[in-house]
């Protein structure tokens, strides 16, 4: 009766804080008219299906697949309407801006805005001939600039966007090409006064190629990774490898199942990049004791040219490490009988709702014994889910933490950084001893919280479409790490 009140009371504050976060954005939207209801509704569309699952899943009704398959694709026809429905308004306002009148009559149409750019400082990084021709490149119809302010190696330019930013961009950039080929870089973003401004910085300030202690250091962790990949399979099987190292020939297929899921991951983001024409890192590989590895490192060595490039290596990666790990589990579930390798407690299958739901489906009432006889893939491919979903988490340069930055910019994906690092570090304190959050935590706030550097056309967001998919794949990540209290795992028929 404790078990169940309490989940009720948990459940009961999750809709409230739902409620209080919904409410407290309408109103910060409210005074934008559609511009900011719009994306409301895309949030409350999107945030309610999650609200339906978990609501009937406390209320222990679970919803078969094809329920939770329809709630999902409503959700995101719903959501791609209304964001078809926004980027028209912005695209008309953005056609028919408001010029400073004062600044219209004293410039003709074949002036350029050169001609009313603010006199630069006295000390800029570009030269002033070069500065002369970049101010050229601005014209009424693309950006109008107004201002010119030394930044780093380079400079700000203030003004109005004159039609839609990637069309924009491009313009500008092959102007820039034209005139300099490769020397100088230009980025479209979001300035301080959340109004678009063009930076123009020295090709100098690309990110730079590993150095060779990179590449070493590399190859130290894949090494590291390696062995405790295969300390962890021995684990599973029931011994320290470095205890009885002439049995590693036994840890051997364990791991190299979970090297399957590692090697699909990295490969995700190296198919995309490449169709991109984007370089990436070799992979800093990360070595745990518990899980054999918590994924890889990987850094971009070239600008990135738009948010949906972005959003298309991060989703790459956990979308194909997590497939692989899916169909894993699900084989392994499949393959499972009474004479399989391992005999697991129930507390397995209650320590995961994605996990759980599976097995229920594939297993029926097996799940209802106290122990269960499963395939070593079915363990495999929960090490898998568990890897991809701790990479999918919404903070700094994890995979989930870039895709958050890709669909709704770099102010949110602050927010939810340090709101991810707040609840990895409460679940720390709350369970000690489950050391995997506390690594996790210091790994992404010693290495892994800083937001990666903006595109070359930070303005243009992604499509719905890419923008359902990413939250589709966060949806997953929290089913797989939020686990089952034995009560509710009893009500649905996991566990006696």
């Amino acid at each position: 009766m404790v078990n169940i009140s309490s989940e009720i009371a948990a459940v009961a504050v999750i809709f409230l804080v739902a409620g209080a976060i919904l409410t407290w954005s309408f109103y910060r939207a409210k005074p934008y008219g559609q511009l900011g209801i719009l994306p409301w509704l895309q949030s409350l569309v999107l945030i309610a299906p999650c609200l339906i699952f978990f609501g009937l899943f406390a209320a222990g009704i679970a919803l078969n697949l094809a329920v939770i398959l329809f709630l999902l694709v409503a959700s995101t026809i719903i959501y791609i309407y209304l964001g078809n429905r926004l980027r028209l308004l912005k695209t008309n306002q953005i056609i028919e801006p408001k010029v400073n009148p004062a600044v219209s009559q004293s410039v003709t149409p074949l002036e350029t805005p050169a001609a009313v750019t603010a006199i630069v400082p006295d000390v800029m990084p570009i030269s002033e001939q070069d500065l002369k021709v970049i101010q050229s490149i601005f014209g009424i119809d693309t950006f109008f600039a107004t201002e010119t302010i030394s930044f780093q190696e380079g400079a700000i330019f203030k003004g109005n966007l004159r039609g839609e930013p990637d069309l924009v961009h491009s313009r500008l950039t092959q102007k820039l090409s034209n005139h300099f080929g490769d020397k100088y870089r230009l980025f479209l973003v979001e300035g301080t006064e959340e109004k678009p401004v063009v930076i123009i910085l020295p090709k100098t300030n690309d990110p730079s190629p590993a150095t060779l202690a990179q590449k070493n250091l590399s190859l130290v962790l894949l090494v590291a990774t390696i062995v405790t990949s295969l300390e962890a399979a021995g684990i599973l099987l029931g011994f320290d490898l470095f205890s009885n190292w002439q049995r590693y020939r036994e840890a051997i297929p364990l791991s190299l199942g979970l090297w399957s899921v590692l090697i699909a991951h990295e490969i995700g983001h190296l198919i995309i990049a490449k169709r991109h024409n984007v370089r990436l890192s070799l992979p800093y590989f990360l070595p745990t004791w518990q899980i054999g590895s918590f994924g890889a490192i990987t850094r971009f060595e070239s600008l990135l040219p738009n948010r949906s490039v972005l959003f298309d290596i991060a989703f790459a990666g956990p979308a194909l490490g997590g497939l692989v790990s899916l169909i894993l589990l699900i084989v392994g579930l499949t393959l499972s009988n009474s004479a399989s390798l391992f005999q697991i407690p129930i507390t397995f299958f209650q320590s995961s709702i994605l996990v759980g739901s599976l097995a229920r489906i594939v297993l029926g009432d097996e799940l209802q014994n106290a122990v269960i006889s499963v395939h070593p893939l079915t363990v495999i491919g929960w090490l898998g889910l568990v890897i991809t979903a701790l990479n999918l988490l919404p903070a700094g340069q994890l995979d989930g933490g870039r895709i958050v930055q890709a669909i709704y910019g770099r102010k949110i994906a602050r927010r939810t950084t340090v709101a991810t690092l707040v609840i990895l570090g409460i679940i720390s304190l709350v369970n000690p001893s489950n050391p995997i959050p506390l690594y996790w935590t210091i790994l992404v706030a010693f290495l892994q919280r800083e937001l990666e550097r903006p595109s070359l056309n930070e303005l243009t967001e992604p499509d719905d479409t890419r923008a359902g998919w990413g939250l589709l794949l966060l949806f997953l990540m929290l089913a797989t790490l939020i686990p089952l209290s034995p009560s509710l795992a009893g009500r649905l028929g996991i566990g006696g």
